[in-house]
């Protein structure tokens, strides 16, 4: 399509890297059909919900102050839960970010003198100073709360004898990271998930279990909750919120789990009677009705990603060819250079602040530099197009997101192009 080759151009994409781009397409139709499968019947999923619930323009009114008989708020919560599968759902714009989700989910159901557990390695950055990994103010282990975690296996696999030794009468909670975090390790399927929960609850059947799902919801049409997950949790600026929930995330699971986290997030006695929508709830449903369509995209973009760089001699995590289960392609770049050169085309490509040069930086909740690129309607949100890592060994940027399919691609062909620019790369 020499119209479309002509456009490319103007924007900085050479005949090379886009023709490059092109041979990697075809050998992808069979994948990408399988991701529409998928969304379709995702997008089925909620779509019954809705109607199961009666979402009507009633539900979009906005409330103010406490937010008593908010219909929209109390509705949308209904919508979730049915989705997930779960007893019961807490979502809302109050909860800022996946951290806090996460936070409030844990020091909601873990009380001085239990342990917190995690079977799958070190959890991600941001969480480490929740848990007290890293010393910090208000951390769980000020509160009395100890940690304890099993490593994975050399493999990537889960150390089944290692965790039924660290299971005991202390561990009240434990904590599993759907994703990878700024680690090359696999993200798990659902299935895998659900062989630990099984495995965790034969050991400890009192024990309550919790799936950081972000990154992950839809990307199967199966969730953590449909496999034993007490809690499932994550943020509205990822994949749920589909690109237009401008701030919030949810937490979905048991009646007990949910209702101690909504009397976390507001206060004891108060739960989820308060917490007004603030004018947002258009936002939320529409976002996320549009989610399976939105994260099928971005998990097209992951793909083709792993196909353009993986033939060049990049290791990919997940590999060209395996099946996934999250939307984060890692690509270990093996410099600071190349993660500068690949941020800057995922800059260049943005629709927003596409003229900034990101560059590493010390960020709250890091211990090393991280450069982040992404020119989003909404600031941080991770289902729009960036990608973003800390600056060490083995330099792996992690690439996710992009509302549209071919914003992913677009943004995947600058970043290669800049590294082709720069030198680093011969096509």
């Amino acid at each position: 399509m020499n119209e479309l080759l002509e456009l490319y151009q103007t924007m900085g994409v050479s005949a090379g890297v886009y023709e490059y781009g092109e041979k990697a397409l075809k050998r992808l139709e069979e994948r990408f059909a399988k991701i529409d499968q998928i969304a379709e019947y995702n997008q089925a999923k909620v779509l019954a919900a809705m109607q199961k619930h009666h979402v009507s323009a009633a539900c979009f009114a906005a409330t103010s102050g406490y937010g008593y008989d908010d219909l929209g708020r109390d509705t949308l919560e209904k919508v979730y839960a049915d989705v997930f599968h779960t007893e019961a759902a807490l979502v809302r714009p109050q909860i800022t970010c996946g951290t806090h989700a996460l936070t409030v989910a844990l020091s909601a159901n873990l009380l001085p003198g239990d342990e917190l557990l995690s079977p799958v390695g070190l959890p991600y950055d941001t969480l480490q100073e929740v848990i007290g990994i890293r010393p910090s103010t208000c951390s769980l282990a000020e509160y009395g709360v100890s940690y304890r975690q099993v490593d994975l296996l050399a493999d990537g696999t889960f150390d089944y004898e290692g965790i039924r030794a660290a299971i005991t009468e202390k561990t009240k909670l434990i904590t599993i990271q759907r994703s990878k975090g700024y680690a090359t390790r696999p993200t798990f399927s659902v299935a895998q998930i659900g062989e630990l929960i099984a495995f965790c609850k034969s050991v400890k059947p009192s024990v309550k279990i919790m799936v950081d799902n972000c990154y992950g919801e839809f990307v199967e049409t199966i969730e953590p909750s449909d496999v034993g997950a007490d809690m499932v949790v994550g943020s509205l600026i990822k994949n749920p919120g589909g690109g237009l929930a401008p701030i919030g995330g949810y937490i979905c699971g048991t009646k007990e789990c949910v209702d101690r986290c909504a009397y976390r997030l507001s206060a004891p006695g108060l739960g989820q009677e308060v917490g007004a929508n603030l004018g947002l709830m258009t936002s939320l449903y529409q976002g996320f009705f549009l989610a399976p369509t939105v994260t099928a995209g971005a998990e097209k973009g992951a793909v083709f990603a792993a196909n353009l760089y993986e033939p060049l001699g990049y290791k990919c995590v997940p590999g060209a060819d395996e099946v996934r289960h999250d939307i984060i392609q890692a690509v270990e770049l093996r410099s600071e250079e190349a993660m500068v050169a690949f941020c800057h085309g995922i800059q260049a490509a943005a629709p927003v602040d596409s003229y900034a040069m990101p560059m590493p930086w010390d960020m709250p909740g890091y211990d090393d530099k991280v450069i982040m690129a992404a020119g989003a309607f909404v600031q941080g949100s991770s289902i729009e197009l960036s990608a973003d890592g800390p600056i060490r060994e083995p330099y792996a940027v992690y690439f996710q997101g992009g509302l549209t399919w071919y914003h992913a691609k677009l943004g995947i062909l600058m970043s290669l192009q800049k590294l082709v620019d720069a030198g680093i790369i011969r096509l």
